[in-house]
């Protein structure tokens, strides 16, 4: 199981990936978090066509919405331990609360959380 950093998600819908992560993404149930959910649609610099293909994403994607105390307590643990970003924290923090692999292109974020799967889409084989 997989869940899908934001910048992967824009890499996938912008047809910027290389071969074997868009592969992978193709045969996976697309996973994100609800700050992904957020993020993709937060700039104001999307354009319609752009929007279009971001919520055909949306529509097909399994999002983690649900807040509760578990993923709160260790989005506070990531924060104080590893003080990275609060996006970031609740990204991580839902992959390792779901037991899932993060794929983000942006490893160097998350490369200090040991606990931590990663894949960087840049460099599957």
């Amino acid at each position: 199981m997989y869940l899908l950093d934001t910048n992967t998600v824009i890499y996938f819908c912008n047809s910027k990936l290389p071969l074997n992560a868009k592969e992978l993404l193709q045969n996976i149930q697309p996973a994100i978090s609800f700050i992904t959910h957020i993020e993709l649609f937060a700039s104001t610099k999307i354009s319609e066509e752009e929007d279009k293909v971001l919520k055909e994403f949306i529509a097909i994607s399994k999002i983690y919405n649900q807040i509760n105390q578990t993923l709160v307590d260790k989005t506070v643990e990531l924060r104080k331990n590893y003080r990275i970003k609060l996006p970031d924290a609740i990204i991580a923090a839902t992959a390792l609360v779901y037991d899932l692999t993060l794929i983000t292109r942006n490893t160097a974020d998350f490369n200090t959380i040991t606990a931590l799967k990663l894949i960087n889409p840049y460099q599957v084989d």
